[in-house]
């Protein structure tokens, strides 16, 4: 399917920007699903001035949503209307050391490489980066975190955009941190943060990132086209073990399955649609919760408009399964 062309109807967009602008722009190919239709608009902007500039200009009524390396994110089939914004490392994938044990960090740097300054600066408590496969601009919005160690315990402040390109500083706590989740309004662009680390051996860092990387090729299936942890762990549990005992553990529907490796992983075993996926999901969580009473929540963001199949029901509409 494809969506009005954007630059079409308001041709004033492309004037004196700088970055790409890429009407009906296939997004699959960005996702680590490798699922999903495409935006109606897709914008790379140069740098935080040229997203200014763009936001500006941009109706109010049009949608934005900011996309990063596309770990934890299924786009449906119909794909996404409005604006897609994609930080390029160019613009926003900088890291520069500050006084005080700091580090100040660009939106697209992926989270991996946070963890690779801050060990060369003699930097502590960034370890588990080293194993979440996204950018640091998609971690500082769900507070991102692994092996006892969430974002909120490392970022000081952040920048952001918003609507109208007005830049904005936000402190920690005005962040409103909870377990995968912030309460900063989804209207702001983050563009860059400072983070905060301790002082130690960069050989007992290293160690640490070692020990994080080896956990993860054992424990999770990171050669698969998969999205990170499905679910949210429910409180006092995790998720796997409920989506395990519910009997899902390698469940498939279509081309998707959960992981015989992980269970609270989905997988595009190669011919998945985003439906499969999301349908998998909602058919987990429909069983988990007919045979736990659990409610999971989705961590995975899904996004944009359902496809030909039509929408799926959260809980299958708790009415039963899929077939």
């Amino acid at each position: 399917m494809s969506f009005p062309d954007l630059l079409e109807i308001h041709p004033d967009l492309a004037e004196a920007t700088r970055g790409k602008l890429t009407s009906n722009q296939p997004l699959a190919s960005i996702t680590w699903f490798r699922t999903g239709g495409p935006a109606q608009l897709l914008f790379q902007p140069a740098d935080e001035a040229d997203l200014a500039q763009f936001l500006s200009k941009l109706p109010k009524d049009i949608p934005v949503l900011p996309v990063g390396l596309g770990s934890n994110l299924l786009i449906r089939d119909g794909g996404l209307a409005g604006v897609v914004v994609r930080l390029s490392a160019k613009g926003f994938g900088a890291i520069e050391e500050l006084a005080n044990n700091r580090l100040r960090a660009g939106a697209a740097v992926p989270d991996k490489r946070l963890a690779e300054a801050a060990a060369k600066a003699g930097l502590g408590g960034f370890s588990f980066y080293a194993g979440i496969p996204g950018a640091l601009g998609g971690a500082l919005r769900m507070n991102a975190g692994a092996h006892g160690t969430e974002t909120r315990e490392r970022m000081v402040e952040l920048t952001a955009l918003d609507r109208d390109g007005a830049r904005h500083v936000l402190t920690n706590a005005e962040m409103a941190y909870a377990y995968r989740h912030s309460g900063a309004s989804k209207d702001l662009i983050f563009t860059s943060a400072v983070f905060e680390g301790l002082p130690m051996n960069e050989e007992t860092i290293r160690q640490e990132m070692a020990d994080v990387q080896e956990h993860r090729e054992k424990a999770q299936p990171i050669r698969e086209k998969t999205g990170g942890s499905t679910f949210k762990n429910p409180p006092g549990n995790s998720a796997w073990k409920v989506v395990d005992a519910a009997g899902c553990r390698g469940l498939m529907v279509g081309g998707a399955q959960m992981s015989e490796m992980h269970c609270n992983f989905m997988i595009n075993t190669g011919t998945a649609t985003g439906h499969d996926l999301e349908l998998l999901g909602e058919t987990v969580r429909a069983r988990v919760l007919k045979d736990s009473g659990v409610r999971l929540e989705w961590e995975i963001k899904r996004l944009g408009d359902f496809g030909p199949e039509g929408p799926i029901e959260p809980f299958l509409g708790e009415a039963g399964e899929a077939a």
